[in-house]
């Protein structure tokens, strides 16, 4: 049954900057809650996406925008040891740090560009993160660029963010330009409840 009036039902018209980091913040309390009312599935999908094409499991993980931390539990229940987590949103970092699941959790900033703590990953992992409510397109471009060769990038796109073209057109592009190469993208549930799907990708960097 969908949520009235709730922070999930208007995330996909919220400005970004510092407005997406207050929404954001305003919402860590009742996230998790949120999700799992409506059957969220996409962080269990891009972990067994990741799962079915990185074998090492101690490989050093981005879980991008990470929010609360339900990705980075997926993650960790699909046996990847090494994750690191960013996000805007210092209250969602609070809930993400209280999960134990990652190694180490920094905040970005809104609007600039992917920060990695300086560091290059053998796994970027995106879900819900990229796209209508979330951060835009330019930030598939710099996941893609902090990968290292042969890493793997796992994003979730789902309805609302496939009916603009240009987010996945930023993958295909990269594949058609022999800078990657497609692993799968596969079309599923998202969250049920309210009738969203998502499109799994996954790519490695050549």
């Amino acid at each position: 049954m969908a949520l009235a009036n709730s922070f999930l039902d208007n995330v996909y018209n919220t400005d970004g900057g510092e407005s997406m980091r207050r929404y954001y913040d305003d919402w860590a309390n009742s996230y998790d809650a949120d999700l799992r009312e409506n059957d969220y599935r996409t962080p269990g999908r891009c972990a067994a996406a990741l799962a079915r094409h990185l074998d090492d499991k101690t490989a050093p993980i981005l879980d991008f925008a990470c929010g609360t931390g339900i990705s980075g539990m997926a993650l960790k229940e699909a046996g990847f040891t090494t994750i690191d987590g960013n996000d805007i949103s210092d209250g969602m970092l609070e809930k993400a740090r209280a999960k134990g699941a990652y190694r180490d959790l920094f905040r970005a900033e809104p609007d600039g560009v992917l920060d990695a703590g300086g560091r290059q990953y053998k796994a970027i992992v995106a879900v819900g993160a990229i796209g209508a409510g979330a951060a835009p397109v330019e930030y598939l471009d710099e996941a893609l660029a902090h990968l290292e060769p042969g890493g793997i990038f796992v994003v979730s796109l789902n309805d609302h963010t496939r009916e603009d073209p240009q987010f996945e057109t930023r993958l295909t592009q990269a594949i058609s330009d022999s800078r990657f190469e497609k692993l799968m993208a596969e079309d599923g549930e998202h969250l049920p409840a309210i009738g969203l799907g998502a499109r799994v990708w996954a790519v490695r960097r050549l």
